[in-house]
C-alpha cells in the first residue's frame, strides 16, 4: 500500500495531534469514558480541515464526542484514521459522518483486546517484574526502567500510530471507494459496532430486580422467570428506554441521577 507523502501542514497538524494524544484520559467520564480526550486529540485536524466552515467545525466536533474508549496506543492510530476522514468528507464529500462514526466504533474493541494484553498484562508485569526486583535493593534504576519500558514506549508508539494512521489510511480510504467496497466495509463495521454495544448491554446493565410474588404457600420470583425466558432483558429494556430519552433530548447526566433515584426508591420498597 502505497504511503502518503505528507505537507509541512498535515505533519503540523499530526505533531500537535501526538501531543494532545497523551490526554486520552482528559475528563474520562463512566458516560462518554475517552470521549473527551479524543475531540481534543482531533481539535488541531477540525481546525486545519474545517477552517471558516464553522457548521462543518461543529458537526465534527459534536461527532467525535460519541461514547469512545480503547488503549491508549490505538488511541492515536484511530485519531490518525479519523483525521484522514475528515479530509475525505470535507474535500470530496465521499465519506459520510455516520462511516467515520461506524469504523471508530468497529476499531475501538479489538484495538482494546489486542493492545490491552500487550502492554498492560503482558509488558507492565515484565517492566514491573524488573523495576521491584532493582528497587527491592534499593536500587533507583528500577523505577527509571519501567517508565522507559511501560510509559515511554507506550509514547514512541503513539507517535508512529498517528503518522501511520493518517497516511495509510488515507490510501486505504481510496483503495476502498475504488474498488466498491466502502458499502460493504460501511455495513460490515456497523454490524460490529451495534454487536459491540450488544455485548457491552449484557456484561455491564444489569438490573437485580428482587420481586418475590407470594401465591398461596407458593413463592415465585419474578426475575427468575423472566431470566428464564429472556436472560436479562430487564437490561435490554433499560438500554432501550435510555436511548429513546437520549433521542427526545434527555441529558446523560439527568439520566444518571433519575436511574440512581428509581434504584433508591426500588431498594427502600423492596424491589431491588
Amino acid at each position: 500500500m502505497e504511503k502518503k507523502i505528507l505537507s509541512t501542514e498535515e505533519k503540523k497538524v499530526l505533531r500537535s495531534m501526538f501531543f494532545r494524544s497523551h490526554l486520552v484520559f482528559l475528563s474520562f467520564n463512566m458516560v462518554k469514558m475517552e470521549a473527551n480526550g479524543f475531540t481534543a486529540t482531533m481539535a488541531p485536524a477540525i481546525e486545519s480541515i474545517y477552517k471558516d466552515d464553522m457548521e462543518g467545525k461543529k458537526e465534527a466536533y459534536l461527532r467525535h464526542q460519541n461514547f469512545f474508549n480503547t488503549h491508549a496506543v490505538p488511541f492515536s492510530f484511530i485519531a490518525g484514521l479519523a483525521y484522514a476522514m475528515e479530509k475525505e468528507h470535507k474535500e470530496k464529500n465521499s465519506i459520510d459522518g455516520q462511516t467515520i462514526d461506524s469504523i471508530k466504533a468497529a476499531l475501538m474493541g479489538p484495538t482494546a483486546g489486542m493492545f490491552d494484553s500487550l502492554f498492560f498484562n503482558c509488558l507492565r508485569i515484565i517492566a514491573a517484574g524488573i523495576g521491584i526486583g532493582l528497587c527491592s535493593q534499593g536500587n533507583i534504576l528500577g523505577t527509571i526502567i519501567f517508565i522507559l519500558m511501560y510509559g515511554v514506549s507506550q509514547s514512541v508508539f503513539k507517535y508512529f500510530f498517528v503518522n501511520w494512521g493518517y497516511t495509510y489510511g488515507t490510501t486505504f480510504i481510496d483503495s476502498v471507494f475504488s474498488s466498491g467496497l466502502m458499502g460493504a466495509l460501511t455495513k460490515s463495521a456497523s454490524v460490529l459496532g451495534l454487536m459491540m454495544v450488544g455485548a457491552m448491554t449484557a456484561q455491564m446493565v444489569n438490573v437485580p430486580l428482587n420481586w418475590t410474588l407470594n401465591v398461596g404457600q407458593t413463592s415465585v420470583v419474578v426475575a427468575d422467570v423472566i431470566n428464564s425466558i429472556f436472560p436479562g432483558l430487564l437490561g435490554v429494556l433499560l438500554l432501550f428506554l435510555l436511548v429513546s430519552l437520549i433521542k427526545k433530548g434527555a441529558r446523560p447526566t439527568q439520566l444518571i441521577i433519575g436511574i440512581f433515584v428509581f434504584a433508591l426508591l426500588g431498594g427502600f420498597i423492596g424491589i431491588f
